[in-house]
Protein backbone atom coordinates (compact mmCIF):
# COMPACT_ATOMS: atom_id res chain seq x y z
CA UNK A 1 0.00 0.00 0.00
CA UNK A 2 1.31 3.46 -0.91
CA UNK A 3 2.56 5.62 1.94
CA UNK A 4 0.20 8.62 2.08
CA UNK A 5 3.11 10.91 2.98
CA UNK A 6 4.55 10.34 -0.49
CA UNK A 7 1.45 9.80 -2.59
CA UNK A 8 0.01 12.31 -5.05
CA UNK A 9 -0.86 15.57 -3.27
CA UNK A 10 -3.98 16.62 -5.15
CA UNK A 11 -4.08 20.09 -3.60
CA UNK A 12 -0.43 20.79 -4.50
CA UNK A 13 -0.99 19.66 -8.11
CA UNK A 14 -4.04 21.93 -8.35
CA UNK A 15 -1.95 24.85 -7.08
CA UNK A 16 0.63 24.19 -9.80
CA UNK A 17 -2.16 24.03 -12.38
CA UNK A 18 -3.41 27.43 -11.22
CA UNK A 19 0.11 28.90 -11.53
CA UNK A 20 0.36 27.59 -15.08
CA UNK A 21 -3.14 28.86 -15.88
CA UNK A 22 -2.20 32.36 -14.68
CA UNK A 23 0.86 32.30 -16.96
CA UNK A 24 -1.33 31.13 -19.86
CA UNK A 25 -3.70 34.05 -19.34
CA UNK A 26 -0.80 36.51 -19.34
CA UNK A 27 0.33 35.14 -22.71
CA UNK A 28 -3.13 35.00 -24.20
CA UNK A 29 -3.02 31.22 -24.66
CA UNK A 30 -6.27 29.28 -24.98
CA UNK A 31 -4.68 25.89 -24.43
CA UNK A 32 -1.36 24.31 -23.42
CA UNK A 33 -0.07 20.88 -24.37
CA UNK A 34 2.13 19.40 -21.62
CA UNK A 35 3.99 16.45 -23.13
CA UNK A 36 7.24 15.68 -21.30
CA UNK A 37 6.84 12.95 -18.69
CA UNK A 38 8.33 14.98 -15.85
CA UNK A 39 6.09 17.95 -16.71
CA UNK A 40 3.02 15.70 -16.70
CA UNK A 41 4.00 14.39 -13.25
CA UNK A 42 4.65 17.90 -11.92
CA UNK A 43 1.23 19.09 -13.07
CA UNK A 44 -0.98 16.08 -12.28
CA UNK A 45 1.02 13.62 -10.17
CA UNK A 46 0.83 10.98 -12.92
CA UNK A 47 4.07 9.00 -13.16
CA UNK A 48 3.76 6.39 -15.90
CA UNK A 49 7.39 5.21 -16.03
CA UNK A 50 9.91 5.17 -18.88
CA UNK A 51 8.08 2.67 -21.11
CA UNK A 52 4.93 4.74 -21.57
CA UNK A 53 3.83 8.09 -22.97
CA UNK A 54 1.47 10.56 -21.32
CA UNK A 55 0.15 14.05 -22.04
CA UNK A 56 -1.94 16.81 -20.46
CA UNK A 57 -4.20 19.46 -21.95
CA UNK A 58 -4.96 22.52 -19.83
CA UNK A 59 -7.54 24.90 -21.30
CA UNK A 60 -8.26 28.53 -20.51
CA UNK A 61 -11.18 27.53 -18.28
CA UNK A 62 -8.79 25.54 -16.10
CA UNK A 63 -9.96 22.09 -17.21
CA UNK A 64 -7.22 19.45 -17.04
CA UNK A 65 -7.45 16.54 -19.46
CA UNK A 66 -4.90 13.79 -18.86
CA UNK A 67 -4.02 11.16 -21.47
CA UNK A 68 -2.72 7.89 -20.00
CA UNK A 69 -1.96 4.37 -21.22
CA UNK A 70 -5.00 2.19 -20.64
CA UNK A 71 -3.29 0.10 -17.94
CA UNK A 72 -2.50 3.23 -15.88
CA UNK A 73 -6.05 4.52 -15.46
CA UNK A 74 -6.12 3.55 -11.77
CA UNK A 75 -3.32 6.01 -10.89
CA UNK A 76 -4.14 8.67 -8.34
CA UNK A 77 -4.03 11.93 -10.34
CA UNK A 78 -5.20 15.54 -10.22
CA UNK A 79 -7.21 15.82 -13.43
CA UNK A 80 -10.77 16.61 -14.49
CA UNK A 81 -10.88 14.03 -17.27
CA UNK A 82 -8.66 11.02 -17.95
CA UNK A 83 -8.51 9.72 -21.52
CA UNK A 84 -6.94 6.34 -22.34
CA UNK A 85 -4.95 5.16 -25.34
CA UNK A 86 -3.83 1.68 -26.34
CA UNK A 87 -0.20 1.20 -25.39
CA UNK A 88 0.01 -2.58 -25.94
CA UNK A 89 -1.52 -5.21 -28.17
CA UNK A 90 -1.62 -8.64 -26.56
CA UNK A 91 1.10 -7.52 -24.08
CA UNK A 92 3.43 -6.14 -26.79
CA UNK A 93 4.34 -2.45 -26.55
CA UNK A 94 3.22 -0.47 -29.59
CA UNK A 95 6.01 1.00 -31.70
CA UNK A 96 4.02 4.21 -32.23
CA UNK A 97 2.92 4.67 -28.66
CA UNK A 98 3.48 8.44 -28.51
CA UNK A 99 1.54 8.89 -31.74
CA UNK A 100 -1.35 6.92 -30.23
CA UNK A 101 -1.19 9.13 -27.13
CA UNK A 102 -1.32 12.29 -29.25
CA UNK A 103 -4.25 10.99 -31.29
CA UNK A 104 -6.22 10.51 -28.08
CA UNK A 105 -5.19 14.00 -26.99
CA UNK A 106 -6.50 15.54 -30.21
CA UNK A 107 -9.75 13.57 -30.01
CA UNK A 108 -10.34 15.08 -26.56
CA UNK A 109 -10.15 18.69 -27.84
CA UNK A 110 -13.63 20.18 -28.28
CA UNK A 111 -12.57 22.86 -30.79
CA UNK A 112 -9.46 23.96 -32.66
CA UNK A 113 -7.95 26.82 -30.59
CA UNK A 114 -6.11 29.74 -32.14
CA UNK A 115 -3.46 30.31 -29.47
CA UNK A 116 -1.73 27.17 -28.19
CA UNK A 117 1.32 26.58 -26.01
CA UNK A 118 3.32 23.36 -26.15
CA UNK A 119 6.62 21.75 -25.23
CA UNK A 120 8.48 21.91 -28.53
CA UNK A 121 10.97 19.13 -27.77
CA UNK A 122 8.10 16.63 -27.39
CA UNK A 123 5.81 17.77 -30.21
CA UNK A 124 5.30 15.01 -32.74
CA UNK A 125 4.35 15.47 -36.41
CA UNK A 126 0.65 14.85 -35.72
CA UNK A 127 0.40 17.78 -33.28
CA UNK A 128 2.45 20.04 -35.51
CA UNK A 129 0.28 19.20 -38.50
CA UNK A 130 -2.86 19.92 -36.47
CA UNK A 131 -1.70 23.34 -35.28
CA UNK A 132 0.07 24.69 -38.36
CA UNK A 133 3.61 25.43 -39.50
CA UNK A 134 5.61 23.89 -42.34
CA UNK A 135 6.98 20.93 -40.41
CA UNK A 136 8.71 19.56 -43.50
CA UNK A 137 10.97 22.61 -43.54
CA UNK A 138 11.17 22.95 -39.77
CA UNK A 139 9.09 26.13 -39.83
CA UNK A 140 8.13 26.47 -36.18
CA UNK A 141 7.85 30.25 -36.46
CA UNK A 142 4.62 30.08 -38.47
CA UNK A 143 3.07 27.50 -36.18
CA UNK A 144 0.41 28.71 -33.79
CA UNK A 145 2.10 26.68 -31.04
CA UNK A 146 4.12 28.87 -28.68
CA UNK A 147 7.05 27.14 -26.99
CA UNK A 148 6.24 26.91 -23.25
CA UNK A 149 9.21 24.75 -22.22
CA UNK A 150 11.13 27.74 -20.79
CA UNK A 151 8.01 28.70 -18.83
CA UNK A 152 7.58 25.20 -17.38
CA UNK A 153 11.27 24.99 -16.48
CA UNK A 154 10.92 28.30 -14.64
CA UNK A 155 7.74 27.24 -12.81
CA UNK A 156 9.31 23.93 -11.75
CA UNK A 157 12.15 25.74 -9.95
CA UNK A 158 9.88 26.57 -7.03
CA UNK A 159 9.65 23.37 -4.98
CA UNK A 160 6.38 22.82 -3.15
CA UNK A 161 6.15 20.95 0.20
CA UNK A 162 5.04 17.68 -1.46
CA UNK A 163 8.10 17.82 -3.73
CA UNK A 164 10.44 18.61 -0.85
CA UNK A 165 9.14 15.60 1.08
CA UNK A 166 10.03 13.26 -1.78
CA UNK A 167 13.44 14.85 -2.24
CA UNK A 168 14.15 14.61 1.48
CA UNK A 169 13.21 10.92 1.33
CA UNK A 170 15.59 10.43 -1.60
CA UNK A 171 18.34 12.13 0.42
CA UNK A 172 17.76 9.71 3.28
CA UNK A 173 18.90 6.99 0.89
CA UNK A 174 21.99 9.07 0.09
CA UNK A 175 22.77 9.40 3.79
CA UNK A 176 22.51 5.64 4.25
CA UNK A 177 24.76 5.02 1.23
CA UNK A 178 27.49 7.37 2.52
CA UNK A 179 27.36 5.75 5.96
CA UNK A 180 27.74 2.34 4.31
CA UNK A 181 30.58 3.53 2.07
CA UNK A 182 32.57 4.86 5.04
CA UNK A 183 32.26 1.46 6.72
CA UNK A 184 33.36 -0.68 3.76
CA UNK A 185 35.79 1.38 1.67
CA UNK A 186 39.26 -0.01 2.26
CA UNK A 187 42.21 -1.00 0.08
CA UNK A 188 41.17 -3.78 -2.28
CA UNK A 189 37.46 -3.01 -2.49
CA UNK A 190 36.16 -3.45 -6.02
CA UNK A 191 34.26 -0.54 -7.59
CA UNK A 192 31.56 -2.86 -8.95
CA UNK A 193 31.07 -4.52 -5.58
CA UNK A 194 30.71 -1.14 -3.87
CA UNK A 195 28.23 -0.03 -6.54
CA UNK A 196 26.11 -3.13 -6.02
CA UNK A 197 26.10 -2.78 -2.25
CA UNK A 198 25.22 0.93 -2.44
CA UNK A 199 22.25 0.13 -4.66
CA UNK A 200 21.09 -2.50 -2.19
CA UNK A 201 21.40 -0.02 0.69
CA UNK A 202 19.30 2.57 -1.15
CA UNK A 203 16.57 0.06 -2.00
CA UNK A 204 16.50 -1.20 1.58
CA UNK A 205 16.28 2.35 2.95
CA UNK A 206 13.44 3.39 0.64
CA UNK A 207 11.62 0.07 0.70
CA UNK A 208 10.87 0.12 -3.01
CA UNK A 209 12.50 0.09 -6.44
CA UNK A 210 14.47 3.21 -7.39
CA UNK A 211 13.39 5.33 -10.34
CA UNK A 212 17.06 6.34 -10.90
CA UNK A 213 20.49 5.38 -9.62
CA UNK A 214 23.72 7.32 -10.34
CA UNK A 215 26.15 9.10 -10.85
CA UNK A 216 29.92 8.67 -10.05
CA UNK A 217 31.43 5.52 -8.51
CA UNK A 218 35.10 5.49 -9.55
CA UNK A 219 38.20 5.65 -7.42
CA UNK A 220 41.27 7.65 -8.51
CA UNK A 221 39.12 9.25 -11.22
CA UNK A 222 36.92 12.32 -11.61
CA UNK A 223 33.80 10.25 -12.12
CA UNK A 224 31.96 7.67 -14.16
CA UNK A 225 30.29 4.31 -13.80
CA UNK A 226 32.11 1.64 -11.75
CA UNK A 227 34.83 -0.52 -13.26
CA UNK A 228 36.12 -3.97 -12.40
CA UNK A 229 38.95 -2.34 -10.47
CA UNK A 230 40.23 -2.49 -6.89
CA UNK A 231 40.82 0.69 -4.90
CA UNK A 232 44.36 1.29 -3.67
CA UNK A 233 45.51 2.81 -0.38
CA UNK A 234 46.05 6.55 -0.68
CA UNK A 235 43.57 7.02 -3.51
CA UNK A 236 40.43 9.13 -3.23
CA UNK A 237 36.97 7.75 -3.97
CA UNK A 238 34.63 10.44 -5.37
CA UNK A 239 31.08 9.28 -4.68
CA UNK A 240 28.65 11.65 -6.37
CA UNK A 241 25.43 9.81 -5.54
CA UNK A 242 21.82 10.22 -6.52
CA UNK A 243 18.68 8.14 -6.42
CA UNK A 244 15.25 8.60 -7.91
CA UNK A 245 12.36 8.36 -5.44
CA UNK A 246 9.02 8.33 -7.25
CA UNK A 247 10.47 10.45 -10.03
CA UNK A 248 12.31 13.00 -7.85
CA UNK A 249 16.12 13.09 -7.76
CA UNK A 250 18.76 13.46 -5.09
CA UNK A 251 22.26 14.65 -5.93
CA UNK A 252 25.15 15.25 -3.54
CA UNK A 253 28.77 14.15 -3.23
CA UNK A 254 31.34 13.07 -0.68
CA UNK A 255 34.96 12.05 -1.24
CA UNK A 256 36.44 9.27 0.90
CA UNK A 257 40.14 8.47 1.39
CA UNK A 258 40.91 4.80 0.77
CA UNK A 259 42.62 3.54 3.91
CA UNK A 260 41.13 6.29 6.05
CA UNK A 261 44.25 8.48 6.22
CA UNK A 262 44.31 11.32 3.67
CA UNK A 263 47.69 12.88 2.89
CA UNK A 264 48.52 16.40 3.99
CA UNK A 265 48.10 17.56 0.38
CA UNK A 266 44.68 15.92 0.10
CA UNK A 267 43.59 17.38 3.43
CA UNK A 268 44.70 20.85 2.35
CA UNK A 269 42.67 20.58 -0.87
CA UNK A 270 39.67 19.40 1.15
CA UNK A 271 39.99 22.45 3.40
CA UNK A 272 40.01 24.80 0.40
CA UNK A 273 36.77 23.23 -0.86
CA UNK A 274 35.14 23.25 2.55
CA UNK A 275 35.67 27.02 2.62
CA UNK A 276 33.38 27.42 -0.38
CA UNK A 277 30.22 26.51 1.52
CA UNK A 278 30.32 29.32 4.11
CA UNK A 279 30.89 31.68 1.19
CA UNK A 280 27.84 30.29 -0.62
CA UNK A 281 25.74 30.53 2.53
CA UNK A 282 26.71 34.19 2.97
CA UNK A 283 26.12 35.19 -0.66
CA UNK A 284 23.00 33.33 -1.82
CA UNK A 285 19.77 35.26 -1.45
CA UNK A 286 16.78 35.93 -3.72
CA UNK A 287 17.85 38.10 -6.64
CA UNK A 288 21.58 37.34 -6.33
CA UNK A 289 23.40 36.37 -9.52
CA UNK A 290 24.29 32.71 -9.95
CA UNK A 291 26.94 33.63 -12.51
CA UNK A 292 28.57 36.14 -10.15
CA UNK A 293 28.72 33.50 -7.41
CA UNK A 294 30.34 31.04 -9.81
CA UNK A 295 32.95 33.62 -10.80
CA UNK A 296 33.68 34.41 -7.14
CA UNK A 297 34.24 30.72 -6.32
CA UNK A 298 36.27 30.20 -9.51
CA UNK A 299 38.61 33.04 -8.50
CA UNK A 300 38.93 31.60 -4.99
CA UNK A 301 39.77 28.09 -6.18
CA UNK A 302 42.11 29.33 -8.93
CA UNK A 303 44.45 30.39 -6.11
CA UNK A 304 45.22 26.68 -5.60
CA UNK A 305 46.90 25.95 -8.94
CA UNK A 306 48.08 23.52 -10.25
CA UNK A 307 44.90 22.00 -8.80
CA UNK A 308 42.00 22.88 -11.09
CA UNK A 309 38.31 23.62 -10.77
CA UNK A 310 36.90 23.42 -14.29
CA UNK A 311 33.22 22.58 -14.14
CA UNK A 312 29.99 24.21 -13.02
CA UNK A 313 29.50 25.20 -9.39
CA UNK A 314 26.07 23.62 -9.25
CA UNK A 315 22.50 23.48 -10.47
CA UNK A 316 18.93 22.98 -9.43
CA UNK A 317 17.53 19.50 -8.74
CA UNK A 318 13.99 18.15 -8.89
CA UNK A 319 12.16 16.05 -11.46
CA UNK A 320 15.39 16.14 -13.47
CA UNK A 321 18.96 15.77 -12.15
CA UNK A 322 19.85 19.20 -13.58
CA UNK A 323 17.29 22.01 -13.44
CA UNK A 324 17.41 25.76 -12.97
CA UNK A 325 18.97 27.75 -11.53
CA UNK A 326 22.33 27.18 -13.21
CA UNK A 327 25.45 28.10 -11.23
CA UNK A 328 27.38 28.26 -14.46
CA UNK A 329 29.01 31.06 -16.50
CA UNK A 330 27.03 30.02 -19.60
CA UNK A 331 23.74 31.11 -17.94
CA UNK A 332 22.74 34.38 -16.31
CA UNK A 333 20.25 33.03 -13.76
CA UNK A 334 19.35 34.65 -10.45
CA UNK A 335 18.35 32.86 -7.26
CA UNK A 336 14.65 32.76 -6.40
CA UNK A 337 12.71 31.73 -3.30
CA UNK A 338 11.92 28.02 -3.57
CA UNK A 339 15.02 27.03 -5.56
CA UNK A 340 16.52 23.68 -4.56
CA UNK A 341 20.22 23.74 -5.45
CA UNK A 342 23.20 21.39 -5.42
CA UNK A 343 26.52 23.19 -4.90
CA UNK A 344 29.52 21.07 -5.95
CA UNK A 345 32.99 22.64 -5.97
CA UNK A 346 35.89 20.38 -6.86
CA UNK A 347 39.69 20.37 -7.16
CA UNK A 348 41.53 17.91 -9.38
CA UNK A 349 45.16 16.98 -10.00
CA UNK A 350 47.25 13.83 -10.23
CA UNK A 351 48.94 14.57 -6.89
CA UNK A 352 45.50 14.44 -5.25
CA UNK A 353 44.87 10.87 -6.58
CA UNK A 354 42.97 12.31 -8.54
CA UNK A 355 40.71 14.89 -6.95
CA UNK A 356 38.03 15.90 -4.47
CA UNK A 357 34.44 16.95 -5.05
CA UNK A 358 32.08 17.94 -2.24
CA UNK A 359 28.41 18.65 -2.82
CA UNK A 360 25.81 20.11 -0.49
CA UNK A 361 22.10 20.77 -1.09
CA UNK A 362 20.33 24.00 -0.18
CA UNK A 363 16.86 25.49 -0.40
CA UNK A 364 16.67 29.21 -1.14
CA UNK A 365 14.45 31.08 1.32
CA UNK A 366 13.41 34.73 1.57
CA UNK A 367 16.33 35.26 3.97
CA UNK A 368 19.08 33.24 2.29
CA UNK A 369 19.58 29.49 2.19
CA UNK A 370 18.81 26.46 4.32
CA UNK A 371 21.31 23.58 4.17
CA UNK A 372 19.56 20.23 3.64
CA UNK A 373 22.51 17.79 3.74
CA UNK A 374 23.90 17.63 7.25
CA UNK A 375 25.85 14.38 6.97
CA UNK A 376 29.62 14.21 7.46
CA UNK A 377 31.79 15.97 4.86
CA UNK A 378 35.30 14.87 5.84
CA UNK A 379 37.55 12.64 3.71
Amino acid sequence: MENNDFGVDQAACRQRQRRLLAAMEQRGLELVLVLRDESVQWLTGARVGPLFASAVVLDVEGKVTLVLPSRKLSLSVAADEVVPYEEKWHSTLLDEQRAACHESLLAALPVRPQRVGGEWSALGPRLLAQFGGDIGNGDFENSIIENIEPLLFELRRRKDPDELRKMQRANEANRAMYEHARQVIEPGINELELYSSLHAVAVRELGEALTYFGQDFRCNARGGLPRDRQAQAGELFILDLGVGFRGYYSDNARTIAVGGAPTKVQQRAWQRLAEVFPLVESEVRPGASCKALFEQVQALLDQNRPWVFNHHLGHGVGLAPHEGPHLNPRWDDHFEVGDYIAVEPGLYHEELRCGIRLEENYRVTDRGVERLTDYPLEL
